[in-house]
């Protein structure tokens, strides 16, 4: 027989397909996503047991009492395992591919029951779509969609479609014709006969096909974890690549939970929604004698009650957290390089291309990126580079191991060169294996083997170079190559070499298993692996040119054999889920690492880390301007330094109380010794006095300069009628209110007039709506403040001197401050701003709006970079 390459048809067409329909598979993606997204924000917004509970509801109203104390219970243990949002993500999946099989499988199945001829022509479809290999439906979609959501979708769609299609035709077929017969003789039409006897009869086997959809629907999503669908799919997938029992289990019994839950509603809803369901229904419940309460089911309006309670609890737990947040802000930088633009990585699982992109991830972050990393085979990974999907991964063994790879996608990437190399592959066996030393001794010892060479990913380079031409060459053409993953490979090796029974495995160096096992390399006199490869850096076209700065330091990336296999030998004792936390461990141990994979840009402050760089600073401030400037000017500063903070908002009184409590670490804004004097009298024996920074300081009342007959405080009592007899405040926790009205109007005989408690901000609003009408208004301030630099006031003289004298600003900390942050405490006990250095940085803030404080502050340092130098030094 003439031989027919289907394959080579096959990818013609793809090609074609994505040459002139690309706006098309991009339409289908947005529409898909979208449909995720939406079902995603719905199910994972609420908090996990208000989720639970809404799940239990539901149960309870199509099972009753026991099976939804069962799936709160399911729940509960889902949210216990930390997987909580991967299953949601699954769960979204599974609904969206369902809905839309759904609305295709039951019209189709309705028409096929309906007319013969499609019914012949679906049948030998739907046989080819169900036995085709689900993995195989996995490579179009990569292909049309690239890794993501959309393929894993798309192919479980395909994947769960027969069944649907073939129950309701089948249920439609089931109905007894004389019933049709009969209604047809009545004068009804084929539309009301569909609708008011068929379907209500078929409806049964229709909804076991749907639960069939739904179950099909379940597997192969989680199969979809292999091309990045994400969700309990990708913990599956990496739990069984590092063969990660604990993990593997964890994620596995999610998905029986899921299964289970999803199985028991959908069977339960047929007996809600067809006459024959809710005719047995009442039957059974008729029945009953005895625990009635374990039987009863709450109608439709009362689980619609109960779900709308739990949803709108929901609502108002997410708002509170909401507000809870509000002013919180938080960086994992030691730099705001990315200023949180996200970067996604891509990697294979081998160890030295985990090493390497969690290494990456968490310097990244250091540098103010957001760096999402995300496991694929290689296949699917160089798919998604050279379709923009995923920015760059660090482990292309070129230009031997993924020759293929870079001869399909790289005119679509950029190189952005070695970063370790040469390596090299080879067949590895115990050293306790005496008569192999070489490739050619195999042979001869087929038999103590089994014939077998254990393998990696089928996908892996080296494994189409071992079956191409090693095999070949040594004549090893009868021996079976197994092909599994690199941790599989790996859990064999051992299991055998601490058996001491014979062993041959796919190995390449640097590894860190020689260090681990006495292992011998199999030479390789005919050189059949062909020469070392470089390990590489490849990246999605275009990417150098949007983020120049990663680009740099990609193309400068360079690690020593010593450092990547220490690096490989912490991550994998850390163990699965614990990378990253390994890497940071890693970067303790080899200070200085950061700067020098990523050095800052020349012109930005700083650029050094500091001797406590890593440490968690919680920085607090109140709603004044130069506490909101000296706190972003920390927080850039520190993170300059390699420090870590987190920034929250309070109100003086909750902020004073966090720092004796040791909840906050440091505030920069202590108006000392009379403003908040209160505070200092209540919480400083649990605090630390670091310093003046600023000062002296005044407190006043001002008047727009319009307002030409009032100079001083004296003036104000004889022109109450003006002002309404109103001073407009600021907070009223705030100690200068405290001093205005157990003071101030007292002694200028104000008792009578009204001291309006608001926030600064409002008071703001209020002046500059006055001073644009120029009407009169009486306004708390103090010095310094931009105010003055904005419009034209008039402080109030103090003849009296009931303000009392002016503060100093101080900054003050929690009691162990010096002893927790020793570097960062000298450097606050000699800070000092000029008054022009503190008011052209709130000018600056001002001029950046709000929400902008931290970028603000950035590029008044980038204005200033002798004055971070100053207030941070470097020992």
């Amino acid at each position: 027989m003439p031989e027919i390459d289907f394959g080579s048809r096959v990818e013609s067409v793809v090609d074609w397909l994505k040459d002139h329909l690309g706006w098309l598979f991009d339409f289908i993606d947005t529409v898909l996503t979208g449909m995720y997204d939406g079902v995603n924000a719905v199910l994972d917004a609420p908090e996990p047991l208000v989720m639970a509970g809404i799940f239990a509801v539901i149960a309870f109203w199509l099972r009753g009492p026991l099976p939804a104390v069962l799936a709160f219970a399911g729940f509960a243990i889902v949210d216990s395992v930390q997987l909580w949002p991967e299953a949601m993500e699954t769960l979204s999946m599974v609904l969206v591919a369902t809905a839309i099989t759904v609305v295709v499988a039951v019209p189709l199945g309705i028409w096929a029951a309906r007319n013969k001829v499609v019914s012949t022509a679906v049948r030998p479809l739907l046989d080819f779509m169900q036995t085709m290999p689900a993995f195989v439906y996995l490579i179009p979609g990569v292909i049309f969609f690239s890794i993501g959501i959309t393929p894993g979708i798309i192919a479980t769609i395909v994947f769960a479609m027969p069944p649907g299609v073939r129950m309701t035709e089948l249920g439609i077929r089931q109905v007894d014709a004389e019933l049709v017969e009969a209604a047809e003789a009545f004068g009804t039409k084929p539309a009301d006969t569909l609708r008011r006897v068929q379907l209500p009869l078929a409806l049964p086997t229709i909804m076991a096909g749907v639960n069939q959809v739904i179950m099909l629907a379940l597997s192969m999503v989680v199969i979809a974890g292999m091309v990045g669908g994400g969700g309990l799919g990708e913990v599956v997938y990496n739990a069984v690549t590092r063969v990660a029992i604990g993990t593997g289990f964890e994620s596995g019994l999610v998905v029986v939970i899921l299964a289970m839950y999803l199985d028991r509603m959908t069977g339960a809803l047929n007996q809600r929604v067809s006459p024959l369901g809710r005719r047995a229904l009442a039957k059974t419940a008729a029945a009953v004698d005895r625990w009635k309460f374990l039987h009863y089911k709450p109608t439709t309006a009362i689980a619609t009650v109960g779900i709308v309670v739990l949803a709108l609890l929901a609502g108002g737990l997410n708002l509170a957290e909401s507000d809870d947040d509000e002013g919180t802000q938080q960086a994992a930088a030691s730099t705001d390089v990315g200023q949180g633009r996200q970067i996604d990585i891509g990697y294979i699982p081998w160890d030295e291309g985990i090493a390497s992109t969690y290494l990456w991830q968490e310097v990244l972050e250091q540098r103010g990126f957001e760096a999402e990393t995300k496991q694929l085979d290689p296949g699917p990974l160089f798919t998604a580079v050279s379709e923009g999907q995923v920015d760059f991964q660090t482990d292309a063994w070129l230009p031997v191991t993924h020759e293929q790879y870079w001869e399909k996608f790289g005119d679509k990437m950029e190189d952005m060169g070695s970063w370790y190399g040469p390596t090299t592959l080879e067949l590895s066996v115990p050293s306790y294996m005496k008569d192999i030393k070489s490739l050619e001794d195999l042979k001869d010892h087929k038999g103590e083997f089994e014939g077998k060479i254990i393998g990696i990913e089928a996908s892996a380079g080296m494994m189409g170079i071992l079956k191409d031409k090693v095999v070949n060459e040594y004549g090893l053409e009868d021996w079976e190559v197994v092909s599994s993953s690199t941790s599989s490979m790996l859990a064999e090796l051992e299991r055998a070499y601490q058996a001491e029974e014979p062993v041959v495995v796919t190995l390449w160096s640097p590894h860190w298993a020689y260090s681990k096992y006495d292992m011998t390399k199999l030479e390789d006199p005919k050189s059949a692996w062909g020469s070392g490869d470089d390990v590489h850096t490849t990246a999605r076209k275009g990417f150098a040119k949007d983020e120049p700065v990663v680009a740099e330091w990609l193309r400068d990336f360079t690690m020593k054999e010593k450092e990547l296999t220490s690096l490989e030998e912490m991550i994998v004792d850390a163990g699965e889920g614990n990378e990253q936390q390994a890497v940071r461990d890693w970067l303790e141990k080899n200070e200085g690492y950061v700067d020098k994979m990523a050095p800052l840009p020349k012109g930005g402050s700083g650029g050094t880390q500091g001797k406590d760089a890593g440490k968690t600073v919680n920085l607090g401030y109140f709603p004044w301007d130069e506490a909101i400037a000296s706190t972003y000017l920390w927080q850039n500063v520190l993170e300059d330094r390699g420090y870590k903070t987190n920034v929250k908002q309070l109100d003086p009184g909750p902020l004073y109380t966090a720092l004796a409590e040791g909840q906050m670490d440091v505030q920069f804004d202590a108006w000392l010794p009379v403003t908040h004097e209160q505070y200092w009298e209540r919480f400083g024996d649990d605090l630390t006095d670091i310093g003046s920074w600023y000062g002296p300081t005044t407190l006043e009342l001002s008047v727009p300069s319009y307002m030409k007959d009032i100079k001083s405080l004296e003036d104000l009592k004889d022109h109450k009628g003006e002002f309404e007899g109103k001073i407009i405040g600021i907070e009223a926790s705030a100690g200068m209110m405290g001093i205005l009205k157990d003071k101030v109007v007292g002694e200028y005989g104000l008792e009578d007039w009204e001291v309006v408690s608001s926030s600064t901000s409002s008071m703001l609003a209020e002046l500059e709506r006055a001073y644009d009408k120029k009407e009169p208004i009486v306004v708390t301030l103090w010095s310094p403040h931009w105010a003055y630099g904005k419009w034209d006031l008039t402080k109030l003289e103090d003849p009296k001197g009931a303000w009392g004298e002016g503060d100093d600003i101080h900054t003050v900390a929690k009691k162990d401050f010096a002893e927790d942050f020793p570097e960062f405490h000298e450097w606050l006990k000699d800070f000092k701003l000029s008054e022009e250095e503190l008011s052209s940085l709130e000018v600056e803030i001002q001029n950046g709006g709000e929400g902008k404080e931290k970028e603000s502050a950035r590029k008044w340092m980038d204005d200033n970079p002798k004055v971070i130098d100053r207030i941070a030094p470097l020992s």
